[in-house]
């Protein structure tokens, strides 16, 4: 019973570092912990801490804790992790069928770093367009989203401040729009600017925010709104800089 409590445990760690719901990842623990033959559970879960109790029939009672310390939405990994969930609830596997199956969804294949490059750098362009942007503008900013994703790429492997690492990429990327306008690459700079900032703002941590609210996790829909708002202060703060600070003295 205590390597099965073991494996929920890991399989609710894995899904909240994905950037599932709390509320989801609640209630696969719970039916989990259920499926392995406990008689009753407690779940108690925030953005970054995991609280389980499981009482069994014979009277014992198990508890653990994780401490979540990282986040990376991986829809993807999140979706192999709930059919995984589903198929405990559905079949008596054991701790070691778990675990390989376990082990084959957080290794799985990702997309390759290439195809992340060029769907950044196109979707700069494409907002870029969409916000009333020329031609021009969007190849400018396909260049920009470029430079933006590699900043973001080694700033995950060298600052762990995800705040920062956005105010970062803010920075750069007001940078390099107003420098086009300066070497008369483009007339304007705010169609650049809005195309690539809108690939940093958190809109799936604002959301899942607003779904944890409106299914009672109170604390935790307040803890990932605030980690939001904090980012989306940190790209204003990175535009602001460059635009408003550095204008004084370059633009």
């Amino acid at each position: 019973m205590l390597k099965l409590f073991e494996c929920a445990m890991d399989i609710g760690e894995q899904m909240l570092i994905s950037g599932a719901e709390v509320y989801r990842v609640e209630e696969s623990i719970n039916r989990m912990c259920y499926a392995f033959g406990a008689k009753r559970v407690d779940v108690f879960i925030i953005t970054s801490s995991m609280v389980v109790t499981i009482y069994t029939n014979e009277g014992e009672t198990f508890t653990q804790s994780r401490r979540v310390t990282t986040t990376k939405f991986n829809i993807e990994k999140l979706h192999k992790l709930n059919d995984l969930s589903r198929e405990i609830c559905e079949k008596n596997l054991s701790a070691e069928e778990i675990r390989k199956k376990l082990e084959k969804a957080v290794n799985s294949k990702t997309f390759p770093l290439w195809l992340e490059f060029l769907s950044s750098a196109a979707i700069g362009g494409a907002f870029t367009l969409f916000f009333g942007g020329n031609f021009t503008e969007a190849v400018v900013s396909f260049f920009v989203g470029a430079v933006v994703w590699l900043c973001l790429y080694f700033a995950d492997r060298f600052i762990p401040n995800k705040i920062f690492s956005k105010f970062y990429a803010s920075a750069i990327a007001t940078l390099l729009a107003f420098l086009s306008v300066k070497f008369g690459l483009i007339q304007v700079e705010d169609k650049v600017i809005i195309g690539n900032i809108m690939t940093l703002i958190p809109g799936i941590g604002l959301t899942n925010a607003i779904r944890d609210l409106f299914s009672g996790d109170s604390i935790a829909g307040l803890l990932r709104f605030t980690d939001a708002a904090l980012t989306a202060l940190a790209i204003a703060a990175g535009y602001y800089l460059i635009a408003v600070v550095g204008g004084v003295f370059l633009w």
